[in-house]
């Protein structure tokens, strides 16, 4: 884990910056609350701040204040490093947004403590985070999760002016798997098929299950001929593969149906406006007799 020290005495930052290293905390390290605040607005910003109170341009405790009236999605942990140690000082703190204090001069062995709290509360905070957005049987992420994450994604397109693909896809007559071989077969399915999705992918490519049998890729910086290869990759994926039947020890095949659709930067399409002309390719597929990749038009 990366720990954040905000505090502007020489002497005192050193000693936190070998003490934490010590443990094996990698460690960043701001002279005040201002290059603290700055340096938590960066991508991949630590989760765990430990700040002086008193610093020059930006306190301890203005620090905490923008931190808290941040939108982050993930829960910066802030224990604040004091000589105040009164009780409406503390109280204070605490009110500002702290979680935590330490009193100065600080005890190393309390401050290993009130550390390990931090960091067993974010990893608390994440699993959480990360249930939350998981689709609880195929382990990709759900619908919200994936719409979010979409969003960003155009977001990130339109500035860096690159395209984005989305792939729809919809298991072919899944109401006859489950018709024909049980509720629980069904579920295998759905895990297979979302794990033939997860292996076709890049790293930065990421899959969710829209809902029922439909599930959506989000392809960034790939336009419309080379995601229509990696639907139609996947839809020969899907059609050679055996699809286990649980407690039978037997297999069956299933198909799948693709919709596709490729957003310029300079289209302006807003998130409705993609995901409509992706499922319209989709019925389209589905028109056309299924097992097929139908571009949106």
């Amino acid at each position: 884990m990366n720990i954040l020290i905000a505090e502007d005495e020489p002497v005192s930052r050193h000693l936190l910056e070998v003490t934490l290293r010590k443990w094996g905390y990698e460690v960043t390290a701001a002279r005040d609350g201002a290059e603290a605040w700055e340096i938590l607005n960066r991508p991949e910003a630590p989760n765990l701040v430990i700040s002086d109170w008193m610093m020059p341009k930006m306190d301890g405790l203005e620090l905490c204040r923008r931190v808290r009236g941040d939108q982050k999605k993930e829960y910066t942990y802030i224990i604040i490093l004091t000589g105040k140690g009164k009780k409406e000082d503390i109280v204070k703190g605490l009110n500002a947004g702290a979680d935590d204090y330490v009193i100065k001069p600080f005890d190393r062995e309390e401050l290993k403590s009130r550390v390990g709290i931090g960091e067993r509360i974010i990893s608390l905070e994440r699993e959480v985070r990360r249930l939350a957005s998981t689709d609880p049987l195929t382990g990709i992420l759900n619908r919200g999760a994936f719409m979010d994450r979409l969003t960003q994604e155009i977001n990130r397109c339109n500035r860096e002016n690159t395209p984005l693909s989305l792939i729809m896809a919809d298991i072919d007559h899944f109401k006859k798997v489950n018709d024909t071989h049980g509720h629980q077969a069904g579920d295998r399915v759905l895990q297979e098929f979302a794990e033939t999705l997860r292996n076709a992918l890049r790293s930065y490519d990421f899959v969710g299950r829209y809902g029922g049998e439909e599930f959506m890729i989000c392809l960034p910086g790939t336009d419309g001929a080379p995601a229509r290869d990696v639907a139609e990759r996947i839809r020969k994926e899907v059609e050679s593969r055996s699809f286990t039947l649980p407690d039978k020890g037997g297999a069956i095949g299933v198909t799948a149906s693709f919709g596709v659709v490729s957003r310029a930067p300079e289209s302006g399409e807003d998130l409705d406006m993609v995901i409509k002309r992706a499922d319209k390719a989709l019925y389209e597929a589905k028109g056309r007799g299924r097992n097929c990749v139908c571009m949106a038009r």
